[in-house]
């Protein structure tokens, strides 16, 4: 159970740094019986702070948050609400029996890179082929669509792919910029 605690131009105390620890430990805790580990980044933002949260649960669930005030306390206090809110629904999930905790032992892995973006100033030859930045791999679990707009809200990404239980088939599910979900299911298309 570590929190690594990091400022980025900000000096972050020891006062803070065992706030943000025991907080933190006490939420998951008060929802989980297991180890976690995670990290907080403490930034200036403008006049105010933002408080960057991950929390990775031993059950393979990682959660993100983030807050902004006035008061990095205060920031870091919203994203911990944050984080205990989705921990307290994704403890909900798994008490109807129907969430797939352990979905990655059906899981496959997908290969994935971030491309270099383009100079949007500059007109794009044909040719231009761009620069892989960086790749991995993540695995795409198998889950129905209820689960993965679930773990969409909980790890607060923009976009979850995964394996539809109901069909097979390679799905996804992404927030639009009008606040709902999106999902595409390519098996749909005759």
């Amino acid at each position: 159970m570590t929190l690594r605690v990091t400022g980025r131009q900000v000096d972050v105390g020891d006062s803070l740094r065992a706030y943000a620890e025991d907080r933190v430990e006490e939420t998951v805790q008060k929802y989980f019986d297991g180890a976690f580990d995670g990290q907080m980044t403490l930034e200036r933002e403008g006049l105010g702070f933002k408080s960057d949260l991950v929390v990775h649960l031993d059950t393979g669930m990682t959660m993100q948050a983030s807050g902004s005030d006035a008061d990095p306390q205060k920031s870091f206090e919203t994203a911990v609400e944050h984080i205990d809110k989705r921990l307290r629904r994704y403890k909900r999930r798994l008490k109807s029996h129907r969430f797939d905790r352990n979905g990655a032992d059906d899981a496959i892995q997908a290969a994935y890179g971030v491309l270099e973006n383009p100079d949007k100033q500059e007109e794009v030859a044909e040719d231009f082929t761009p620069v892989v930045i960086a790749e991995s791999t993540s695995p795409i679990r198998t889950m129905t669509v209820g689960d993965a707009v679930i773990s969409l809200d909980m790890t607060d990404s923009p976009v979850v792919v995964f394996r539809n239980a109901g069909d097979d088939g390679i799905n996804v599910v992404y927030k639009r910029q009008d606040g709902h979900v999106g999902w595409v299911n390519p098996t749909l298309i005759k």
